[in-house]
C-alpha cells in the first residue's frame, strides 16, 4: 500500500513510518521539521518538506504521491501554546486540516486515519473513563483545534467520498517525545531526574491522564488502515487515569533513587482528570495495549539517557 504520513519526522510519525516500511509499504513522510528531524526519518521512507499552511505546495505534493491512505499526524500538539497562539494553532491544525483534506480529494486517497486527542476534546468530563458519546467540551484552543477538523472529515465523506476513521489519542509517550518542549511529561521528567534536577509539576500533581506507548499507538493505527472504522471515531486509551505524582514515582522505580520535585502554579487550559474507555476500539479491532507503564518509562528514560542529556 502506498502511504503518506504527515509529520512523519516527528514522534509519533516516524514510529508509524518505520513500522509500515518494515510491513512492506511503500510510505511517505510529509513535516516541514519544525519540530521533527530528518534524523527520525528511517531510510526507504521519502521525505517531502511541506508546511501544512501551504495549501499549494500540499496539494501537488499528494498529487505527486498519490497515497491511497493518510495518517494525519501533523499538528500544533501543545496546549500551552495553543493558548498563548491561538491564531497559530487554528492556522496549522484548522486551515492546515483543510488544504491536507481538499488535497486528498484532488489526489483521489481512499482513507484519512486522523491523530485526534482524546486528552483534550472532552475538556473536564462528568465521568472518568470517558466513552465517545460524552459531550465534547474543550477547555482549551487546541482541544477545539483538534476537534474542528473531525467534523471536516465527516462534512468531506459526506460531500466526496473520502473515507477516515478518528483516532482520539491518550497521552502518548516514548522514544523520540522531545524533552525539551511544553509537552511530554515522561520525557521531559526522564530529562530532568537524569541531570539531578527536580521535576517541574504544575499544580498538586494529583490530575491524572490515561498513557500508551508510542508502539501501541503505531497497531492502533495499523488495525484501521483497511476498511476497519470507516466513518467512526474511537478513544484508543487503558481506560486508567495516572497521576503526576505516580509518573514521579515510577520513574524514581526505574532509575533506583528519589526524584525530587518542584510545584508551580497550575496551568491554564489542561484538564483536571481524563482517562479513555477503549471499549468501542478494542471490539472493532481486537487492539490492545502490550507495554506497561512501568516498562514504557524505562524504555523512555534509556532512550533520553542516550540521546537526551
Amino acid at each position: 500500500m502506498k502511504i503518506l504520513v504527515t509529520g512523519g519526522a516527528g514522534f509519533i510519525g516516524s514510529h508509524l513510518v518505520e513500522h509500515l516500511l518494515a510491513a512492506g509499504h511503500e510510505v511517505t513522510a510529509l513535516d516541514d521539521l519544525s519540530t521533527g528531524s530528518e534524523a527520525n526519518v528511517p531510510a526507504g521512507a521519502a521525505l517531502e518538506r511541506i508546511d501544512l499552511r501551504d495549501g499549494d505546495a500540499v496539494r501537488r505534493s499528494l498529487a505527486a504521491v498519490a497515497p491511497e491512505v493518510v495518517l494525519h499526524e501533523a499538528g500544533q500538539s501543545d496546549v500551552r501554546v495553543s493558548t498563548r497562539e491561538p491564531e497559530r494553532d487554528a492556522a496549522v491544525n484548522v486551515i492546515g486540516g483543510i488544504h491536507l483534506l481538499e488535497a486528498c480529494v484532488a489526489a483521489k486517497v481512499r482513507k484519512v486515519v486522523y491523530a485526534s486527542t482524546g486528552g483534550a476534546v472532552y475538556g473536564n468530563p462528568q465521568r472518568v473513563p470517558v466513552t465517545e458519546d460524552a459531550p465534547v467540551r474543550p477547555i482549551s484552543q487546541y482541544g477545539i483545534s483538534k476537534h474542528t477538523v473531525e467534523h471536516y472529515l465527516f462534512l468531506y465523506r459526506q460531500l466526496y467520498g473520502l473515507d477516515y476513521t478518528v483516532l482520539r489519542y491518550p497521552n502518548v509517550y516514548g522514544p523520540r517525545q522531545s524533552p525539551r518542549g511544553e509537552a511530554g511529561v515522561i520525557s521531559i521528567f526522564a530529562r530532568a531526574a537524569l541531570r539531578g534536577e527536580p521535576v517541574q509539576i504544575f499544580g498538586d500533581g494529583l490530575q491524572t491522564r490515561d498513557y500508551v506507548y508510542v508502539s501501541d499507538i503505531v497497531a492502533a493505527n495499523r488495525a484501521v488502515l483497511a476498511d476497519v472504522g470507516g466513518g467512526e471515531i474511537f478513544n484508543v486509551g487503558t481506560g486508567v487515569g495516572v497521576s503526576v505524582l505516580e509518573i514521579r514515582d515510577g520513574l524514581a522505580r526505574v532509575l533506583g533513587r528519589e526524584v525530587a520535585s518542584l510545584h508551580l502554579p497550575p496551568r491554564p487550559g489542561e484538564v483536571s482528570h481524563i482517562a479513555l474507555d477503549g471499549g468501542r476500539f478494542v471490539a472493532a479491532t481486537g487492539w490492545s495495549p502490550t507495554v506497561s507503564l512501568v516498562d514504557g518509562i524505562r524504555q523512555t528514560v534509556e532512550y533520553v539517557g542516550r540521546y537526551e542529556v
